[in-house]
């Protein structure tokens, strides 16, 4: 059994825990950031291309305790990169630190990388070239306060990068934070889903694959890809067989608006590139203005807040509004709303039936859910008091 950890937005570890089990992974455990597990390589293979909240996997390689860098030095030198990549190909090393007593981090990167290339040259005469910007395999370093762990990443580019988005909007979503919420919201394809905030349409992308079975790796390669030991027919066989279980392109429930014309054409033209024009119905429209596009369902959406709105008068002033409008026009939906400002329940005026803490990279936010009940609040504010005080008979 190998050794993995898989990434993942803080605060959607468990969520990412149904999706390694799901790919036969095991002695899970879950850390602020990610899930630690054991597998054979098919379940990396899988995982990477099923999972729809990881961002990225990591085989663990080397681990030792450490009192100096020339501890890391030694420990990257005896490892066995050869085995694994050829000296042709490209590197990268990063290393990530938490309460580590060394002084500098860049030096610690600099003998691991050095480690790395005096391996390849004590048993080929070659060494590999630094690559920072698109390398070929890249190694990550983790340094706690006595440890050292060398991990190989099997993912290259970010797994949210489900290889089509080409259009964005000012702080936009990552694909695999969009996909946990929609997993946290509960939301099957058979119920209505609406973004009427859409952006660049990350929300409705994702519920548009979920909805037609792609899995979110099935157009885009990885790095392990690239290892000398990939078995090319096991990955060829799981990725037919996904291909095969894609539903064919079809008008589903699936609705997104945006006030910005901008917005509305950066979803549109993400959809078109990802054959999922068909799926959703889009359109142009102010939510404070807007009807709800079926009688219930789930809404989902990453409202402005600090990055995408120039000042705090702005908010307040319009999320007073965004209360009115979910009381007026979407009574019998369940809205989830995405936020770093934690004024919003206050100032929508609603009461949250749910907090889930999240973040949007390194945001801290909350999913806020709120559940629309048919009728409208006056009327069961006049229910409330006619029950506490009943009108004399007679």
């Amino acid at each position: 059994m190998e050794t993995f950890f898989a990434s993942c937005p803080r605060g959607l570890e468990s969520v990412l825990v149904e999706d390694l089990i799901a790919a036969g992974a095991a002695d899970l455990k879950q850390i602020p950031g990610g899930v630690h597990f054991l597998g054979e390589w098919p379940v990396c293979y899988f995982a990477s291309l099923h999972s729809r909240i990881a961002t990225r996997i990591l085989w663990r390689v080397a681990h030792a305790s450490y009192r100096k860098e020339d501890d890391i030095y030694h420990l990257a030198l005896a490892t066995p990169w050869p085995r694994w990549f050829f000296p042709e190909q490209t590197i990268r090393v990063d290393v990530n630190a938490l309460k580590s007593p060394l002084k500098s981090i860049d030096f610690v990167t600099l003998r691991i990388k050095d480690a790395i290339c005096d391996r390849f040259r004590r048993e080929s005469g070659k060494r590999p070239m630094v690559d920072r910007r698109e390398p070929e395999v890249r190694v990550q370093g983790f340094v706690s306060s006595d440890e050292c762990t060398l991990y190989l990443d099997t993912s290259g580019a970010p797994l949210y990068q489900r290889g089509f988005r080409q259009k964005t909007v000012d702080a936009p979503l990552k694909e695999n934070l969009a996909a946990g919420i929609l997993r946290l919201s509960g939301w099957q394809p058979d119920v209505p889903l609406f973004d009427p905030m859409c952006g660049s349409g990350t929300f409705l992308a994702e519920a548009a694959q979920i909805a037609l079975g792609i899995a979110p790796g099935a157009r885009r390669d990885f790095a392990f890809q690239r290892l000398r030991h990939f078995d090319a027919v096991l990955w060829n066989q799981l990725v037919d067989a996904a291909r095969s279980a894609e539903k064919p392109a079809r008008n589903t429930g699936i609705f997104g608006s945006d006030i910005s014309p901008v917005a509305v054409r950066a979803t549109l033209a993400n959809l078109d590139r990802a054959d999922l024009l068909p799926v959703v119905t889009l359109s142009s429209g102010d939510l404070l203005a807007i009807d709800a596009p079926a009688p219930g369902g789930i809404m989902v959406s990453n409202p402005p807040y600090g990055e995408r709105v120039s000042s705090d008068d702005e908010l307040a002033a319009f999320y007073p509004l965004l209360g009115s409008a979910l009381k007026r026009r979407f009574a019998g939906w369940n809205c989830y709303l995405l936020s770093a400002d934690t004024r919003l329940p206050k100032l929508v005026r609603l009461t949250p039936s749910k907090r889930t803490p999240l973040f949007n990279g390194a945001l801290e936010c909350r999913l806020y859910e709120f559940r629309m009940v048919a009728g409208t609040n006056r009327a069961t504010e006049q229910a409330r008091v006619a029950k506490q005080h009943p009108e004399p008979m007679g």
